[in-house]
């Protein structure tokens, strides 16, 4: 199995260094990540100006290849530029962070996953809440054990998947649980601060887990009780029930009693 694996926390982050060597036991490993961090960049793509490029390499070996671009990017460069054969598999992570709820639509994370899905690749993004101290390796191997079980239950190319692993404890996550997106926000921040010569600043508030209400049975509330979340996820944002709704509707560009 060839596998591609990216991240949006940069090519220098540990989840992806943790996430790199487990997974060699899919199959071979080809990286491809951003050069610095590009957490919260969603979908972006990088076409106003040239994708630099560059090799990463330690001690003498051939590490992974550093794009100045976002998460997308880095996907198509590996997909069309990188790979000696188009990937069977794209992982996106260990983000440093859950990407749950209605912050998966801003996650470079989860962007870089459906990138994948873009071209018919199975991609799984994988994530790990940091409200303590992150053990990414053991995230790692248990991720690596988790796509495994993916992977044969939905064997189907093109699938897309967004994993959530709960905050780092000794008595390691409650389970597993399959649960839709929790996507009722109750509340946003935005803090002011001022720099020392008084002029205004901000900084927005994303906590994933505060800001949206705690529906039981979605990726938030069961998270937050310790469980690992899976979700299927998909691209195609048409609203179904509403297109069949206006199907017998003939619409116009006529005004009212117009002519």
């Amino acid at each position: 199995m060839n596998i591609l694996l990216v991240n949006d926390d940069g090519i220098h982050a540990p989840g992806l260094r943790a996430m790199r060597e487990p997974l060699t036991e899919l199959g071979t490993v080809r990286v491809v990540a951003p050069l610095v961090e590009q957490s919260g960049v969603g979908h972006g793509i990088t076409y106003l100006h040239p994708i630099m490029v560059k090799e990463i390499r330690e001690q003498g070996e051939h590490f992974g290849w550093a794009v100045d671009g976002s998460p997308a990017d880095c996907v198509k460069m590996g997909v069309l530029e990188f790979c000696e054969h188009e990937p069977d598999l794209i992982v996106s992570g260990i983000n440093s962070g859950a990407n749950v709820g209605i912050n998966v639509l801003y996650s470079g994370t989860v962007a870089a996953a459906i990138e994948g899905a873009f071209f018919g690749i199975t991609s799984i993004a994988v994530s790990l809440s940091q409200r303590t101290p992150p053990d990414y390796a053991a995230t790692a191997k248990r991720a690596v054990t988790l796509i495994r079980q993916l992977l044969e239950h939905s064997p189907d190319k093109g699938q897309l998947w967004n994993v959530n692993f709960p905050d780092t404890s000794e008595e390691g996550p409650q389970g597993v649980k399959t649960v839709p997106m929790g996507v009722h926000r109750h509340s946003d921040t935005i803090e002011k601060r001022h720099d020392p010569r008084g002029r205004p600043y901000y900084w927005s508030g994303l906590d994933p887990i505060r800001n949206h209400t705690l529906e039981p049975g979605t990726d938030i509330r069961e998270l937050r009780d310790g469980y690992v979340t899976v979700t299927p996820l998909h691209f195609d944002l048409t609203e179904k029930p509403r297109l069949d709704e206006l199907a017998g509707v003939e619409l116009s560009l006529d005004a009212p009693g117009g002519t």
